[in-house]
């Protein structure tokens, strides 16, 4: 197969191409543009690191369990400025119970997690009294309640807990906490 052969270019219209173009000057520098590439988004990795170790941190085991608490084998505690009367009143189960969480057959970490998991979930829908269960720890190494004391630790270093105590003998007993949460305040 033969290609096309190209059509013959008129001399007036090369002449009058030439006319145009005696005035342009060709380009000086190099054949190519290099475009310049827009920087990636600064990520603020030591500020994620922060967050990530704070959060860590608000959930460690590093706090003496009972740091402000009562003494004896019940979880009570009540936050500065949170009169005894207050903690007095979630004994006797004043506050209905809005929700709960059963940590029973989780690992520590497990529960620790799950246990963030529901209080910031609490938080967001406002709800103010909450029971944990954590069980007795009959089924436990040396029988002992391994999530009772982590509990009251975690729950101590959380803000948003005003008071906690061991819960009513019909609502779990030794085996649960009632946690009284601050109430969310309502702006205009």
């Amino acid at each position: 197969m033969k290609k096309p052969r190209k059509p013959a270019i008129d001399p007036d219209e090369i002449e009058l191409f030439r006319a145009s173009m005696s005035d342009v000057v060709p380009l000086t520098g190099p054949a190519r543009i290099e475009h310049e590439r827009p920087l990636p988004h600064p990520v603020p990795v030591q500020r994620l690191r922060d967050e990530r170790e704070a959060l860590k941190e608000s959930l460690s085991d590093q706090v003496a369990w009972d740091a402000g608490m009562e003494t004896g084998e019940e979880l009570s505690y009540a936050r500065n400025g949170v009169g005894a009367q207050t903690l007095s009143k979630l004994r006797r189960g004043h506050w209905v119970t809005q929700d709960e969480l059963d940590l029973h057959g989780l690992t520590v970490e497990g529960a620790r997690s799950a246990l963030a998991e529901f209080l910031n979930r609490s938080v967001r829908r406002g709800l103010r009294c909450l029971r944990i269960i954590h069980g007795k720890g009959l089924r436990s190494k040396n029988r002992e309640p391994v999530l009772k004391r982590k509990l009251g630790a975690w729950l101590i270093q959380r803000d948003e807990i005003l008071a906690f105590c061991q819960a009513r003998g019909a609502d779990g007993g030794g085996g649960a906490v009632v946690v009284l949460l601050k109430g969310v305040s309502r702006g205009s």
